[in-house]
Formats: C-alpha cells, structure tokens, sequence
C-alpha cells in the first residue's frame, strides 16, 4: 500500500463536498489533480471508491467503508500535526494538578472545564490529597502544581506559595451531641468533648488542637462523616459544612471564644526550579479570580 495523505485528502473532500470540482476549489488545486489523485488512491487500494457511470460520483459499498477510515486516518494526522507544533511552541504536553481534597469543588470543576477549552489537547491528571500531601508530591515531582491549605509546618525551600484566597472555618457538631446546645461553646465546654482535626495522609504532620482529646483525620469530608455520627466536634472549611451533603444534618455553633486564627489561606505551589509553560501561565492568572 502506497496511498498518500494527499490522496486521502482528495478522497474526504470529494465525498464530503460531492463532487471532485467542489474539491477542487476548497483545496485550492486544479480538478484533474483531485480526480487523479483519487485514482491514484484506488490503485493504490486495488478496488473502486466511486462508481462513476452518473453525472456526479457515487461511493461503493467499499468506498463507503473506506471513507469513514479516511477520515478517521485524517484526524490522527491533525493531532499528530497538533501535539508537534505544542512540542515545538513550548507549551505543555501534560500537567499533573495535585488538589486538597477540601476545595471547593463546584469553583475548580468550572476551572477544568475552561482548561479542556483552552487546551483541548492537554493531557491532565488530577491527584487528591489532603494538606502537605499536596507539597510532598510537588516536591518530589509527582505533580507540577498543587492547589492546597496554607500548612502549619514549612514548605520545602524548592517551592513557591501564591495564595489564592482565603476560608471561614466553621465549628460544627451533630445535633445530638451535648455542645449542639451551646450555640455559643466557650473553650472550657470544648475542651470537655473530643476533637476530630486534620492531619496528613501519613498522620505525621498535625494541626494543633484546642482539646486534649482528640482523633486525627487526613480528610474533613472523613472528619464531617464522624462528627455526624457523634464522635465529637470539628473545626472544618465553611464551604465543606455547607457543602450540600451536609448542611442539613450538621449543627454550626459560634467560635466566638476560640481565639486561635478561624482563617484558613488556599494558595498554589510549585517548584521553582521547574519550567513554567503557558499552560502554567494560564492557569496562575485563572487562579486568581477562580474563588472569588
């Protein structure tokens, strides 16, 4: 076989267009060359694609079939051609975005929708962790950017923090825990109860806690699962305990008394020794505005 892109070209336009001269001028040649190169293809091929006693060509049964291979065969083509001219502008192949898993999920799917959007040939891979999970795995290349919750402990000195906004925590409990009839818990009530916080995914890294008694989680969705069931009570990001799944069963009571920081900060990270491509460019700018 010995058929050209060229004549599969002549081929798809002539079936599409209806006639060889149609192809002729959306492809800015001169019809014999369209019709010659159709030939050429069915040479090359060993059977007839159109049946040529009408005025105007008609596919066979194999030219049929063979059509839609051509255009399937054309299409590859144009994504070769694509992903080449991404290679050689600079611009990225593919991305790993690791993510806390308590984003707000709704702001960041309507982010990846624009991504598939603007770079409809991207090849994107969301991993899902919780705190310094996120600045573990940027580090130590797993990921090119991490979208997470500002971290208690340092990050390594290899990346760079951008905040990106900023959350209410919310003190919540279930409603037949003792503190859901405390609308106001001062921190001695508090203390009196279990504290479910959250910690990393190896529970080495923890946050401080107000209560002597308390669980360590690596997910507030885990933490919000318990203190429904009674456990005890959390500290949680308000778009989690008002996030549909919840906000019907959870009781939110006053952190009034709490006098530790109730903001926590979300940001990007990313190594700085790593090169950053448009689609890294793009996405910083995106990130900006996407929480607000």
């Amino acid at each position: 076989m010995n058929w050209t892109i060229d004549e599969l070209n002549a081929f798809v336009n002539s079936v599409k267009l209806g006639s060889f001269s149609a192809a002729a001028r959306k492809m800015g040649k001169a019809q014999s060359r369209i019709s010659t190169a159709v030939s050429n293809l069915e040479a090359d091929l060993g059977f007839e694609l159109f049946d040529r006693s009408a005025k105007l060509p008609v596919l066979t049964k194999l030219g049929e079939e063979m059509f839609i291979e051509a255009q399937s065969v054309l299409a590859q083509c144009q994504r070769l051609n694509a992903r080449a001219m991404t290679v050689t502008s600079g611009e990225e192949i593919s991305l790993t975005v690791a993510m806390d898993e308590a984003v707000p999920v709704t702001a960041f799917e309507a982010l990846f929708q624009r991504i598939s959007t603007q770079f409809p040939l991207l090849k994107l891979t969301i991993i899902n962790g919780s705190q310094e999970d996120i600045g573990a795995w940027v580090d130590a290349g797993r990921a090119d950017i991490g979208i997470m919750f500002h971290s208690s402990t340092m990050l390594p000195d290899s990346l760079d923090f951008m905040s990106i906004g900023q959350f209410k925590q919310s003190l919540v409990v279930a409603p037949s825990h003792p503190l859901a009839a405390c609308p106001a818990p001062t921190l001695e009530q508090l203390m009196q109860y279990r504290q479910l916080a959250i910690c990393d995914i190896t529970g080495q890294s923890q946050t401080a806690t107000l209560s002597a008694n308390y669980w360590y989680i690596d997910s507030y969705y885990y933490i919000v699962a318990l203190v429904l069931q009674g456990v005890g009570w959390a500290l949680v990001p308000e778009h989690v305990a008002k996030s549909d799944w919840y906000i019907e069963d959870l009781k939110e009571l006053s952190t009034e008394y709490i006098t530790e920081p109730l903001l926590v900060e979300m940001g990007v990270v990313n190594r700085r020794d790593k090169q950053i491509g448009p689609v890294m460019h793009w996405l910083f700018d995106e990130l900006h505005s996407v929480l607000h």
